[in-house]
């Protein structure tokens, strides 16, 4: 085959950045305009309690940086804690590890416990650890809801919950970067005191703002909080915010796409999104089942409904399943990451997608694998995933 284009549409099914729906190119198709005028806080304002709607918070604040989602985690915590405060944080993920690499870097101290990649946070190891922190040294909790990186979503609610059981002071704060506008999430129901997500994700936007949820605890924190910050300050965005403004220019076209992107959140409805990710992840792990492969995830409560990471047989090259679907088949799959690298390949399910397109990633996935020689029935995964989609339709006619 030549090297010319392959015609027809990039099937990305990565876990992000994810596809863009045709309504929010258009959205982010506006010229440059004056973001001090006095009409600009008509876009600006509505923003911020659509955005509590998704996170499901009655009393926190909602935060837009333009930034990525790693620039919301150095937001969260320099606007919170000082250098050398202790924190605890459960590694079993690229995603995770980088969260841990981030309060290093920045003078924490990081209580590391780490537990075994395709698992995710253990309450009752925290439980465990904050009751012999007599002293309430540890000053937060840094759980990730969904490890990207192996296809885990952790129980939220029991790490509250066991924080909550210690008796214990600590902010929990969430990575919710591959969950919120997916996944069912609850702010204020979960006790979370600082949620962060990125726009690039379930929020069906071009990667570049950082969305956070931060509560009334946190922000308190925030006022004897010693790290230095300037750039991720909650003060001068609170103040310009409450305006209908930004302390610095902001990313413009990303704010029209992402009232764009609420819009379509609140159309399809929030309980039916989730509902619509749940039946997507079904089929392709059907699927995998099928294929007689195994997700990396390790016991079916661990499971992801945006990503499933798949573990290719002894022998194999998940990147070179990688780089047949792209090259052969225009189907750009999630590559593993660390520790699974060259052990997995992922398929990300989350944002703008619907049955057919997933069956589209399913089958170039079973062709990428026939192609380097893994044994799998071909067709297998494809009827699977049918049978699947067939039997619990989201749409009836």
């Amino acid at each position: 085959m030549s090297n010319s284009r392959i015609p027809g549409k990039n099937f990305l099914f990565v876990p992000g950045p994810t596809n863009l729906p045709d309504r929010v190119v258009r959205a982010m198709a506006v010229p440059s305009e004056d973001h001090r005028s006095p009409i600009f806080p008509d876009l600006v304002k509505p923003l911020f309690p659509a955005l509590k709607k998704v996170f499901k918070t009655e009393t926190g604040a909602a935060f837009i940086f333009p930034a990525s989602g790693t620039g919301g985690w150095e937001a969260a915590i320099t606007n919170t804690l000082s250098p050398g405060d202790k924190v605890i944080a459960q590694r079993f993920g690229q995603f995770s590890h980088l969260w841990i690499d981030l309060c290093q870097r920045i003078g924490l101290d990081v209580i590391k416990q780490e537990r075994e990649w395709g698992t995710g946070n253990d309450p009752e190891l925290i439980e465990e650890t904050l009751k012999a922190d007599k002293n309430h040294e540890i000053k937060a909790v840094l759980a990730t809801h969904n490890e990207t990186a192996t296809g885990v979503t952790s129980d939220i609610a029991a790490v509250r919950k066991a924080i909550d059981a210690a008796k214990h002071p600590a902010l929990l704060f969430v990575d919710g970067v591959s969950s919120v506008g997916s996944l069912p999430f609850e702010m204020d129901a979960w006790g979370v005191d600082v949620i962060v997500s990125g726009s690039q994700k379930g929020f069906m936007l071009p990667a570049g703002l950082a969305l956070l949820g931060v509560s009334e605890k946190a922000l308190k924190a925030g006022e004897t909080a010693q790290m230095r910050r300037a750039y991720f300050e909650f003060k001068d965005m609170l103040n310009a915010n409450k305006q209908g403004y930004f302390p610095y220019t902001p990313a413009l076209p990303l704010l029209y796409g992402l009232k764009e992107s609420l819009s379509i959140l609140f159309e399809e409805g929030l309980d039916q999104v989730y509902k619509r990710h749940h039946h997507l992840a079904e089929g392709v792990r059907a699927a995998v089942a099928a294929w007689g492969l195994k997700p990396c995830a390790k016991e079916p409560k661990w499971n992801s409904d945006t990503v499933t990471a798949i573990v290719v047989p002894e022998g194999f090259d998940a990147a070179k399943v990688i780089e047949i679907a792209y090259k052969r088949y225009n189907l750009a799959l999630g590559a593993g990451l660390s520790e699974v690298a060259g052990k997995v390949f992922r398929i990300g399910h989350l944002g703008d997608l619907n049955e057919l397109m997933v069956l589209g990633a399913v089958a170039g996935a079973e062709m990428a694998m026939l192609d380097v020689g893994i044994p799998v029935t071909a067709g297998s995964g494809v009827a699977a995933a049918q049978a699947v989609y067939r039997a619990n339709p989201l749409l009836t006619v």
